[in-house]
C-alpha cells in the first residue's frame, strides 16, 4: 500500500458518514456478538476519520488474520491463476470473446457438458480496485457451477490507470447486454462481482437498458465485499490510479441511487455479503447498501459469511460444497 501522507491530502477526511454507532457496529463486526447491531457499549471515534485510519479501512489485506498481507495477495491470485488454468484445460468453453471494439474488451464463456443456449448464465466481475486483476486468473467458480449446469462468463474490463471508472461501467454494462444477445433463451443472467467487481455489478441495478436495444433477462445479482459508497475512495491511495474526483464518485456510487430505482423484475434478487473478516467499513457498505436496497423496491438479503476474509471469500468458490457456492445454486435453480 502506498504511503500518502505527503501527497497534499487534508490530514482529516472531509466526510462524516461513519457515526459513532455505526462505527460501533462495524468494529464488532460480529467477532464479540453474534447478534449484531445489538451494541451496548460502542466506541466512540470522532466524527471524521483521519486519513491513516482510512486508508487501513479500505486495504482489506491488512485484515486476514490467517496470513501476512503480502502473502494473502499472491496465495488469492495463484488459487485464481490454478483455478483458470484447469478450467480451461478441462470444460467445454470460448475464451476471448469480445463484446466491443475496445482492446480488453473479452469474455471467457464456459459451459456444462451438455450445453445448450437454453442454460442459466453467471457473470463474473473481478476485483482489483478497479486497477489490477484480469479474467484470466478470475475462474474460481467454473468447476462447481457449470457441474451443476451453469454457464459461467468471465468479463474483463479495462482497469485503471488506462481505464476510467466511467468507461469500466459502459464496459461491464456492455458485456451484460452481449450475453443476452448472443443467448435469448437464456434461463436467467446472474451477475457476481467481489469487491470492486461487486461495485460494478451493482452499477447494473441502474443501468439503462434502452440505449442497449435489449433487455437482460436479470434474475439475481451476487454483491460480495463490494464498495457501494465511493466517496471514502477518494481519499485514499487506491485513487492515486483512478484519478476520481468527488463528483466522479458520487455518480458511480450505486449508494446514493438505488432507493429511487426501479427494478426491471422485481423478483429479481440481490445478495449483498461480506466476511467475518472483512473490515468494519467494507462491513458498513455493505450493510448500509441492503438496507438502502430494503427502503427501495428490491427483493435483497444479507449474508456475513463465518470465518472468511476478503479473499476467501472468493477462493472458497472453487468448493462445491461451499456455503456461498450453495447459496448461488440455490438461487439459481429455486
Amino acid at each position: 500500500m502506498m504511503d500518502v501522507s505527503g501527497v497534499g491530502f487534508p490530514s482529516k477526511v472531509p466526510w462524516k458518514k461513519m457515526s459513532a454507532e455505526r462505527w460501533g457496529f462495524a468494529m464488532l463486526d460480529r467477532l464479540v456478538l453474534n447478534s449484531w447491531p445489538q451494541v451496548i457499549h460502542p466506541p466512540r471515534p470522532p466524527k471524521v476519520l483521519r486519513l491513516q485510519e482510512l486508508e487501513n479501512q479500505y486495504c482489506p489485506s491488512r485484515w486476514v488474520v490467517r496470513l501476512g498481507a503480502e502473502e494473502a495477495l499472491r496465495t488469492y491470485s495463484q488459487i485464481g491463476i490454478e483455478a483458470t488454468t484447469r478450467a480451461r484445460a478441462t470444460r467445454k468453453s470460448l475464451l476471448h470473446v469480445p463484446y466491443g471494439d475496445g482492446e480488453g474488451e473479452k469474455v471467457d464463456i464456459y459451459f456444462p457438458d451438455e450445453s445448450s443456449e437454453a442454460l442459466p448464465f453467471f457473470l463474473f466481475f473481478h476485483g482489483g480496485y478497479w486497477q489490477s486483476g484480469s479474467k484470466d486468473e478470475s475462474a474460481f467458480m467454473v468447476h462447481p457451477l457449470t457441474a451443476q449446469g451453469v454457464a459461467v462468463v468471465i468479463v474483463a474490463y479495462g482497469i485503471a490507470p488506462k481505464g476510467t471508472l466511467d468507461h469500466m461501467v459502459d464496459q461491464v454494462t456492455r458485456s451484460v447486454a452481449f450475453v443476452q444477445k448472443r443467448y435469448p433463451s437464456n434461463k436467467g443472467i446472474y451477475l457476481c462481482g467481489h469487491s470492486a467487481g461487486a461495485h460494478l455489478a451493482a452499477m447494473m441495478l441502474l443501468a439503462d437498458w434502452t440505449k442497449h436495444g435489449v433487455t437482460p433477462n436479470l434474475r439475481g445479482f451476487f454483491l460480495v465485499s463490494g464498495v457501494f459508497d465511493l466517496e471514502p475512495i477518494v481519499y485514499t491511495s487506491q485513487n492515486v490510479a483512478l484519478q476520481l474526483t468527488l463528483e466522479d464518485a458520487q455518480r458511480n456510487s450505486p449508494q446514493l441511487k438505488v432507493a429511487q430505482a426501479q427494478p426491471v423484475d422485481p423478483t429479481c434478487r440481490v445478495l449483498v455479503v461480506v466476511g467475518q473478516f472483512d473490515s468494519p467499513e467494507f462491513h458498513r457498505q455493505s450493510w448500509e447498501f441492503y438496507q438502502t436496497l430494503c427502503q427501495g423496491e428490491w427483493k435483497a438479503s444479507f449474508e456475513e459469511l463465518h470465518d472468511v476474509d476478503h479473499f476467501e471469500i472468493v477462493e472458497n468458490l472453487t468448493q462445491k460444497d461451499n456455503v456461498l457456492t450453495q447459496i448461488i445454486l440455490k438461487t439459481i435453480f429455486q
